[in-house]
């Protein structure tokens, strides 16, 4: 009975029981790579398969059946099945039926007819990777613009009046390398058409295998003349919640995690040197402070000293300033241990731009030029997919590992979870047991294939810092920097997080900073401050929103916190309300039947505790230090009152009703008085720069 149901199922196929079955598999490319997705179908018959990510296939069928081999946009191809079990078929272009529109000699025409003008213009079919890497290398095409099957674009699609169709799923669109995930009708509706110089339009197909599962529905290359557009509107910034004053009656503990990232305050002064808007959640105010120096006394016993000290408030006569300052213990270059570097590179088509990739590639020889020979370095990039470009290498070669950093070229989607993946594993192989193993990622941020989400990305990495490799973040570009995803990855991953916008940066990050960027003293640092009921009435931490911790955190070793490096210094500033006065940021208080609220008058000539716990780079378990402040307000510093200036600025920017309605005027005086000899200069930029923010108000 089975052979005959077995008979029947043959002949409705197409197939004859006598016919000889056997299993035909084989790849579906093209002259550009594997084609995923291609229909094959065994002629005359049901049976049917389609090709996997890598272009594979297999099936059953007999000798003498036909296979039909089709995919949008090519030609489609028979091939008879002999005796041969694998069939490998390469298909060509059909020019009838492009994948890829590409327009030349662009003219100023209005938004609404660009498309319109496409049939009006030459159309070139780009077919190999030689020349889809040129088109990348040079910004993503010089100029093109067009409409391609399976790709939705009319003049509603880059300027819409009305909300999309539910049927009409809008392409991705990437302008000058920045994929646009976020309003990219209203960006691209702003771009000027005398600006542009092509626009590349590829089908679904094309575009997914190019750009992976973002661009599943299409996409739209664009380049501008500059090829630098500045994309407003894309960048992405973790929400913040401004800290409110505490009564110490109710929660007389603060505590949080330490934070040496620098990058808010760079990221700032980039938007304010280009007249833009800075965003409220871009200004980190314990990131800008932390950003300069201070004189902080060097270490003894413990990898890092402690300073405390009380002013009276600049900016509000009913407040006083605490400051809490750490300094790491500094190691000379030639000391630190050897390393064993991975440099993750993010390669894809949104690192182009000038202020991108080839920013970063400078950036990386400054910091190839400090390496010794006991350092190894290894380069991972990835695009739409990962992969190793420089084996381990010795300090030594120099030239070698510059040229590889050299040939680096941006083009394709941005799978950063698995470049993650795989530069943690090159990392854990070439593991230095006594030495510092790190992996230096570098990157916009705009991972869009695979692991992508903050909470996904997250999870990566608490994962992979079991491994003992600590990592570092750099940021880099303009328009869609995802800032929120890079502060992210650094918190979880043992490491800190810089945005580099100039060589100066760059400098400052890999030259001035190199042993603090590089070489871990302290890890898991936190901070616990106890406040005396007697003496304070209320406080409040400026800044540190989201480095805030609960109190029992303190005390437990498997709860994650800020990382110290060789030189690092933080500060962390409180706003604090004597007992007995009176402030209109406190409401009446609640009287508490069960909980006494009465001070002993004890420890009356103590201000507050600061408790420190930290571990060592190595160890598992922490090691607790306990500084007493006392209750007396001290002349301010030339240092206090440059932090106040930073910290006072950082209100305003993020328009604080803590900033008691004082002016930049206000930020001027405090940073020149505050100004100090400032060797390096910073102070003095930062002058400069508040002095711009006045002009352009």
């Amino acid at each position: 009975m089975k052979k005959q149901i077995l008979i029947i199922s043959f002949i409705l196929m197409g197939i004859t029981s006598h016919a000889q079955l056997k299993k035909i598999s084989g790849n579906v490319s093209d002259d550009s790579g594997p084609l995923p997705g291609a229909t094959i179908l065994v002629k005359g018959t049901k049976m049917v398969t389609n090709s996997d990510f890598d272009g594979n296939y297999s099936l059953t069928a007999a000798i003498g059946n036909t296979l039909v081999f089709s995919y949008l946009g090519y030609k489609t191809q028979e091939i008879t099945i002999g005796k041969l079990t694998t069939i490998n078929v390469t298909m060509e272009a059909d020019a009838s039926n492009l994948e890829e529109v590409v327009v030349v000699g662009y003219a100023t025409q209005t938004k609404q007819s660009i498309v319109s003008a496409v049939s009006s213009r030459v159309f070139e079919q780009k077919r190999t990777k030689r020349r889809e890497a040129d088109t990348y290398k040079n910004k993503l095409a010089r100029q093109l613009q067009g409409t391609v099957t399976g790709v939705q674009v009319n003049s509603e699609a880059i300027a819409p009046k009305t909300k999309p169709s539910k049927n009409r799923k809008a392409p991705l669109y990437i302008v000058d390398g920045t994929p646009i995930q976020k309003q990219y009708n209203a960006v691209v509706s702003q771009i000027d058409p005398a600006t542009i110089d092509k626009i590349n339009t590829y089908n679904k197909y094309k575009a997914k295998q190019l750009f992976g599962e973002i661009a599943n529905n299409g996409c739209i290359v664009i380049s501008t003349k500059s090829g630098n557009y500045q994309i407003e509107n894309d960048e992405n910034y973790a929400s913040i919640n401004e800290n409110q004053f505490e009564k110490v009656a109710l929660s007389p503990l603060s505590t949080f995690s330490i934070d040496v990232d620098k990058a808010s305050y760079s990221n700032v002064r980039r938007m304010i040197n280009a007249g833009q808007n800075i965003p409220m959640d871009a200004v980190k105010i314990e990131e800008m402070i932390n950003y300069f120096e201070y004189s902080y006394p060097q270490p003894e016993k413990h990898p890092f000293s402690i300073t405390t000290e009380m002013v009276e408030n600049p900016w509000n006569t009913e407040t006083n300033l605490v400051r809490i300052g750490l300094q790491g213990k500094t190691h000379a270059n030639e000391t630190l241990p050897p390393s064993n570097l991975t440099f993750l590179i993010d390669v894809s088509g949104s690192m182009s731009s000038a202020n991108k990739l080839p920013l970063l590639k400078s950036a990386f020889k400054l910091l190839v030029h400090q390496l010794r020979e006991k350092d190894n370095v290894s380069i991972v990039v990835y695009a739409g997919a990962a992969g190793m470009v420089l084996a381990p290498t010795s300090g030594a070669h120099k030239e070698k590992i510059i040229n590889a950093i050299n040939n680096l070229e941006a083009g394709g989607s941005t799978a950063g979870g698995a470049g993650i993946e795989l530069a943690y594993k090159l990392a854990a192989k070439n593991y230095k047991r006594n030495g510092n193993n790190r992996v230096i990622l570098a990157t916009d941020g705009d991972f869009n294939v695979g692991a992508s989400s903050n909470t996904a990305m997250m999870k990566l990495i608490e994962e992979k810092r079991k491994s003992g490799v600590f990592l570092s973040v750099l940021g880099f570009g303009i328009g869609n920097y995802k800032d929120s995803k890079l502060e992210t990855l650094a918190d979880k991953g043992n490491g800190n997080h810089a945005y580099i916008d100039t060589m100066q940066e760059a400098q400052k990050v890999f030259g001035k900073e190199f042993g603090g960027t590089l070489y871990t003293i302290a890890k898991d640092v936190k901070i616990q401050v106890e406040l005396n009921p007697s003496k304070v009435k209320a406080y409040r931490l400026i800044g540190y929103e989201n480095r805030l911790l609960n109190e029992e955190d303190f005390v437990d070793d498997t709860k994650d916190a800020g990382e110290l490096g060789s030189g690092h210094r933080v500060t962390a500033l409180y706003e604090v309300i004597p007992v007995g006065v009176k402030s209109n940021f406190l409401k009446e208080d609640i009287a508490l039947k069960y909980t006494s609220t009465v001070n002993n008058g004890a420890f009356s000539d103590e201000l507050l505790t600061v408790k420190f716990r930290y571990k060592l780079p190595k160890e598992t378990k922490s090691q607790e230090i306990v500084h007493v402040l006392a209750d007396k307000t001290m002349p301010m510093s030339t240092d206090f009152k440059f932090t106040a200036a930073v910290a006072l600025f950082g209100m305003q920017l993020r328009k604080s009703q803590f900033s008691n309605n004082t002016t930049l005027e206000n930020v001027l005086a405090l940073a020149e008085a505050g100004r100090g000899t400032d060797k390096e200069g910073y102070r003095a930029e930062f002058i400069r720069l508040v002095k711009a923010k006045e002009n352009n108000l």
